[in-house]
């Protein structure tokens, strides 16, 4: 008979000794030890793919390109950063580099646990719209996130706010923002990492209701919700750089506003009194004083101070339209307010300062930061999102770089696998053989078991086939790696399927069709594989196509190349299948309404990034698009050269290809 425990003052029971902890699944392991990031085995290296800095093509068909390194404005003290990639491992991976230097981290994670990730992108000149869908890559990230509810929310943004506490600097902030359905939690999350004390506010952002109820609470029996959360925490709170944000007085302040015996204007009451002599000498007291101008009336002066731009007093926690400038300026779906960023990076930051956003989307932060001086780099595991990150820094560098403003080049890299582990374990049972099975049986390919290699998994027609793992994204190793094997099985084709392709991945088929013979078909596995129940194929598409040739012209000062782009058709990987056989004939008779931005390196190395010569694409305004380039760009001497042409479509997908010159 098994003796019963006596719990009491001299035996207590070990709940009785438990302090305050939030506790979700996979906080502890099978033995109930806390499970800890792995950051060695998430450090991976960065490949930079491209570099970009304002055109120099224009100055250099005029000759002027000393003149025009005389006027440029660049700063080449830091080149800001935008990466692709699981910001997880992206994290990871930047410790190594800037562990313990980051002033700012900004994120703003996903916190609907029914958000739908579908968006308008608009096409050609007019104003005509289509759906893009979510990313096979954003699908898993976000099922990921939410595939057990709040445990699963809880344990991603645990992880990432633990490297982010290794990344700031000891003077650092983070600034968290969540909405009411989370924010609750993440903040006892963060008090457990940061420690209770570095809890510096919650500053509660009224963003209105935006046209209406959101779709959660679209129903009559709920209160719409008006605001979101921005957790702000320090590193170190006795150490920490901050500057008070500023704002207007509220109306109510300056009610009874009055003037001195000299004329200038001050208040009284909540926001102050008047100043001794003292502390004027001493300029405590400044922050009192509203107006000098001594020539309006106290009208003028309410207005002045009560604008929405105006700076004059420390603003408190609660943060509306009177306080922040509620203006858009990509359309992206969840893009936050310029304002909004502006008041939150010059509080937390100064010039100089290195501030981080790895959840970037439409690249609002890296944007601020880089208008008001201050370093950035930025994140996101959607190609969209980097694309459209990419096309606004771009314009804004150029504007900056217009207005005789300083600005910094920046880089785009590329990073990481991520792991398709909830399909891979609840449908697959873990096996990557049966999902290379069933990948090739919705193909209608033939299944070979002892096929002529280990990466050769099946053949089509007069093709061989490869099918990238569950958890892997096709890289130019694995590409030339499959290249080869089909050159000794006596290949001469290879369709590779693959759930992601690494960016910029043509330019190393073409190469590889020069040098092997070998012809690498890039085909995305599409999405529907996933579903349940599924019985006929979807449709398999390959990477877009894209032909360009040179245009050569003669001039009294020598020769001058462009790029001509001849045909353009997108892969439509990302299209809603609903919408995918109307948008088919479509992208087969005007193609180039498809394209949303295109680049050229005149000068292309398949050993170094992708350098931006030349660039046009749409804007939200003006939706028109060159198809060949003004650059007019002169070679030193003749000779064979090597053009890069880069085009980006409307979904965020890219593709290149290499031109040949010959002078």
């Amino acid at each position: 008979m098994t003796k019963q425990i006596k719990y009491g003052p001299d035996n207590p029971h070990p709940l009785s000794q438990m302090t305050t902890e939030l506790v979700w699944e996979g906080k502890y392991d099978e033995y109930g030890n806390r499970r800890e990031v792995d950051i060695a085995g998430c450090a991976m290296p960065m490949q930079k793919i491209e570099t970009i800095d304002e055109p120099r093509s224009q100055a250099l068909a005029k000759g002027q390109l000393e003149l025009f390194e005389k006027k440029n404005t660049r700063l080449n003290d830091f080149r800001n950063m935008l990466i692709w990639g699981d910001n997880k491992l992206v994290m990871a991976s930047l410790l190594k580099e800037f562990k313990g230097k980051i002033d700012l981290i900004y994120i703003d994670p996903p916190f609907d646990v029914g958000a739908d990730f579908t968006m308008n992108v608009p096409i050609g000149d007019e104003r005509e719209v289509i759906e893009k869908d979510q990313s096979t890559l954003e699908m898993v990230a976000y099922r990921d996130m939410w595939g057990r509810g709040t445990d699963s929310y809880l344990h991603m943004i645990y992880e990432r706010i633990t490297l982010i506490k290794e990344l700031l600097k000891s003077e650092g902030h983070l600034f968290l923002h969540l909405d009411h359905r989370v924010v609750h939690y993440a903040k006892l999350l963060c008090d457990n990492i940061f420690g209770n004390d570095n809890f510096m506010n919650e500053i509660i952002w009224v963003k209105g209701r935006e046209g209406g109820a959101s779709r959660s609470h679209s129903s009559r029996s709920m209160m719409p919700t008006e605001y979101q959360s921005i957790l702000v925490y320090a590193k170190n709170r006795d150490c920490r750089q901050w500057n008070p944000p500023l704002g207007p007085y509220k109306l109510s302040t300056v009610q009874n506003i009055e003037k001195d015996e000299k004329g200038w204007f001050y208040t009284r009451g909540r926001m102050g009194r008047k100043p001794a002599a003292w502390e004027l000498e001493a300029g405590v007291a400044l922050k009192t004083y509203v107006c000098d101008d001594l020539s309006i009336s106290k009208e003028d002066v309410i207005k002045k101070i009560t604008a929405p731009n105006a700076e004059y007093v420390v603003i408190g926690d609660v943060w509306d339209n009177s306080v922040v400038k509620n203006s858009r300026v990509t359309g992206y779906a969840t893009e936050k307010p310029e304002g909004l960023l502006e008041k939150l990076l010059r509080a937390g930051s100064n010039e100089e300062s290195i501030i981080c956003d790895f959840f970037c989307g439409s690249g609002t932060a890296g944007a601020v930061a880089e208008r008001l001086g201050r370093k950035w780099i930025m994140a996101d595991i959607g190609r969209f999102a980097i694309h459209t990150s990419r096309k606004r820094l771009i314009d804004l560098q150029r504007n900056l770089s217009e207005e005789g403003k300083p600005y910094r080049a920046f880089d785009v890299y590329n990073l990481g696998r991520y792991e398709r582990q909830w399909w891979q374990k609840e449908r697959l049972k873990g096996a990557d053989e049966e999902h290379r099975k069933m990948v090739l049986e919705f193909f209608k390919a033939e299944i070979l078991e002892n096929g002529p290699s280990p990466l050769i998994h099946g053949r089509k027609a007069n093709a061989y086939c490869h099918v990238d793992s569950i958890d892997g994204i096709f890289t130019r190793e694995e590409a030339t790696a499959v290249a080869k094997a089909v050159k000794e099985a006596g290949g001469k084709k290879c369709y590779c399927l693959a759930w992601e392709f690494e960016m910029d991945l043509r330019l190393t088929t073409t190469a590889i069709e020069q040098e092997l013979g070998v012809k690498l078909m890039l085909i995305q596995i599409p999405r529907e594989v996933m579903e349940k129940n599924r019985t006929s194929p979807p449709p398999f598409l390959e990477m877009a196509v894209l032909e360009a040739e040179p245009v050569i012209r003669k001039d009294k000062d020598g020769t001058t190349v462009d790029i001509k782009i001849t045909k353009f058709m997108p892969s439509l990987a990302e299209v809603p299948s609903k919408e995918l056989e109307a948008l088919k004939e479509r992208a087969i008779k005007s193609g180039f309404d498809f394209i949303d931005f295109w680049a050229v390196d005149f000068d292309w190395h398949p050993d170094k990034p992708f350098n931006h010569h030349w660039q046009d694409y749409r804007t939200r305004k003006d939706r028109s698009l060159k198809t060949v380039s003004d650059a007019r760009h002169r070679y030193p001497q003749k000779g064979t050269y090597t053009v890069c042409v880069k085009v980006v479509d409307v979904f965020g997908c890219d593709t290149s290809i290499t031109v040949e010159v010959k002078l």
